[in-house]
């Protein structure tokens, strides 16, 4: 049974003082009320005939089945107990997975539209039942398989998802999540469906763990290419001016090759690469080998 704060004390005894039940037995009630999300109710106590179900629109059942007066009293305190849980919800549950439970050995599953009944000021927080951020508000989505449990908060854009003792904070980005399942075999690696598809849950950001602010694990930047050594520029030198070719060796240097040369010369000179007094020179010495 959830413990219930101040409020939700007040109101039991309320309830006990208009009723004729025990405030143990109207806690009883509030409690199975609000699992039932405030529509319905599984009980199980010696003031309400033994073990018994209620659902709102008027189907009663309880375990003395003959006592009208019993059953007229016990659907009367549901109805109370529903309204006094729908005045005093302060959380609001919004469907985004699809209802759905299966079980079979060792593995389980459960995943639910939204997290549960929200909060109610009846009743004390309890954290194995509100085991995220409470910042975070209540989840769009809730669930669970085998040892992980995970909440959905559409409008925060942030998954928790509870491994053992620890509460890890996910960024989902641009993922509209819409459910989750988890490898039986192998790793038992944790995947999540969006509009984008399959996705695995360790392509998301981690925001914290516990509690505490965890550094984004970017993945390493590659390595840079190994720079190029500035090449080396020599100071400008004044243009070395072509030299004119090297006279033959030869003493008799025959008359075609000296003319030539000189015609080579001079297309130098016509160019600027060598002057009138080189160019005279050159003339000179070639025109005496002939």
């Amino acid at each position: 049974m959830l413990p219930l704060s101040s409020m939700g004390q007040q109101i039991a005894q309320t309830l006990s003082n208009r009723h004729g039940f025990s405030v143990d037995a109207v806690s009883h009630m509030l409690t199975a009320v609000y699992n039932g999300n405030g529509s319905m109710a599984q009980f199980s106590h010696p003031e309400f005939g033994g073990s018994g179900q209620w659902m709102a629109g008027g189907m009663m059942m309880i375990g003395d089945m003959f006592n009208q007066n019993l059953k007229y009293r016990v659907s009367s305190l549901c109805d109370d107990c529903a309204r006094s849980i729908a005045e005093n919800q302060t959380g609001t549950s919004s469907g985004v997975f699809q209802s759905q439970s299966q079980s079979g050995g060792s593995n389980y599953q459960d995943q639910q539209a939204g997290g549960g009944s929200g909060e109610n000021s009846l009743f004390a927080p309890d954290p194995k039942r509100n085991w995220w951020p409470q910042e975070l508000g209540s989840p769009s989505a809730s669930g669970s398989q085998n040892q992980m449990r995970y909440a959905y908060f559409a409008n925060a854009q942030r998954l928790a998802v509870a491994t053992g003792d620890d509460v890890w904070l996910y960024d989902t980005l641009q993922h509209n999540i819409g459910g989750f399942s988890q490898q039986q075999s192998g790793d038992g690696s944790i995947t999540f469906t969006s509009q984008l598809g399959v996705v695995p849950l360790s392509s998301l950001p981690i925001v914290s763990r516990n509690g505490v602010e965890q550094s984004s694990q970017m993945a390493p930047a590659p390595e840079p290419a190994p720079a190029t050594p500035p090449v080396q520029q020599e100071p400008h030198a004044p243009a070395q001016q072509p030299t004119a070719p090297a006279p033959a060796a030869d003493a008799s240097a025959n008359p075609n090759d000296v003319f030539d040369t000189l015609n080579r010369l001079g297309g130098l000179l016509d160019k600027g690469y060598i002057t009138q007094e080189e160019f005279d020179r050159k003339k000179s010495d070639l025109l005496d080998r002939i």
